[in-house]
């Protein structure tokens, strides 16, 4: 697959992973739903005669038809992540202790000049320049809408990069503005923060809840006869297992997003650039410099142009590098850029 098969690849998978934690909310609530708040969809009510001689229709042995913990499920995820929208950027930057970039120094003021020249590349509003007081090697870009974008560099990168390669590094980051890849990772973010307030709410539940209830003994499983018992059984461990899981698996999709975005953001930076190999230049001054980025902690490490752990799990390649690490590895990004600027992969270069 070729880096602009990527990019189409990427957009698929980004839908159908942020599907996935929509049915986290659903199946969550719903099975607190069932066991817990005695949710049965099929009960039929029983008629009880008043005193004034006349039946009335009323709800069986407490049961209802309303899945009330589903829907606050499904409220608490959406509210924590337009919180994210409303408050994410800004808390971002003040979690990397980020200042505005001024024209008084003289590698800032390029900074400056680099920004508007990319905005201007890419038909959007030029964002935000801030700085970060690092000296490792590191970038990224946050806001909710390219209106209200800001890139943000380390010290460290403005230093140790030359104009053709900040210029680069800004395309990166600018590209990452206009796929609103800035909305999508700071309503993960969000979205990691409800599937584990939520996984650890149902598990307090399940230790010290009404056990009996949950065994499929209780109310919400009554007129659940044979085959249906075992299906509800079967729920319950799914749930359960989801529950213990769902916090580690929705980082790791996370991490999933963040390395397909990263091919993408690189495709779109080169051709805002056309110079593929200014990126690469930047990428392996990057690469080089190992060392953790002190400022950035790792709830903004979706969100850089490397790992800002100074983890060398992007060097590494195979099923667990793949899992684990927040970028792809930095040779397959070289590899790919060179390909685009016809320096390697090239047939008729045999």
């Amino acid at each position: 697959m070729n880096i602009y098969e990527q990019q189409s690849s990427n957009r698929r998978m980004t839908a159908g992973i942020l599907a996935v934690f929509v049915a986290f909310f659903l199946f969550i609530g719903l099975g607190f739903d069932f066991f817990y708040t005695s949710f049965n969809p099929a009960a039929e009510p029983t008629f009880v005669q008043g005193e004034d001689g006349y039946y009335e229709a009323r709800q069986t042995s407490g049961l209802s038809k309303v899945p009330f913990a589903t829907i606050i499920s499904l409220l608490v995820g959406f509210g924590m992540a337009a919180n994210s929208m409303l408050n994410g950027p800004r808390m971002v930057l003040r979690s990397t202790m980020a200042r505005r970039a001024v024209s008084v120094s003289e590698k800032e003021k390029q900074f400056l000049n680099v920004v508007a020249e990319m905005a201007t590349a890419s038909g959007l509003p030029a964002p935000t320049a801030y700085v970060v007081p690092d000296r490792d090697l590191n970038a990224f870009a946050t806001g909710m809408s390219p209106a209200s974008s800001v890139i943000a560099v380390t010290e460290g990168l403005l230093e140790n990069l030359n104009r053709e390669e900040l210029q680069a590094v800004v395309a990166h980051e600018m590209s990452h503005i206009r796929n609103y890849d800035i909305r999508l990772m700071t309503v993960m973010a969000g979205l990691i923060g409800a599937i584990a307030l939520l996984s650890d709410f149902a598990g307090r539940s399940f230790r010290y809840g009404n056990r009996s209830s949950s065994t499929g003994g209780g109310s919400s499983s009554g007129g659940r006869k044979g085959g249906g018992g075992a299906v509800m059984v079967l729920f319950f461990v799914v749930w359960v297992v989801l529950i213990l899981l769902a916090p580690l698996i929705s980082r790791l999709m996370a991490m999933a997003i963040s390395r397909q975005r990263e091919f993408l953001a690189d495709a779109s930076g080169a051709e805002l650039t056309r110079n593929p190999l200014a990126l690469v230049a930047a990428l392996e001054k990057i690469r080089r410099a190992v060392m953790p980025t002190s400022a950035i902690n790792n709830g903004v490490a979706h969100m850089c142009i490397a790992d800002p752990r100074g983890s060398l799990i992007e060097e590494k390649l195979g099923f667990t590098a793949d899992l684990l690490a927040t970028h792809p590895p930095m040779e397959k990004r070289i590899l790919a850029l060179k390909v685009m600027a016809y320096q390697a992969g090239n047939p008729q270069s045999a």
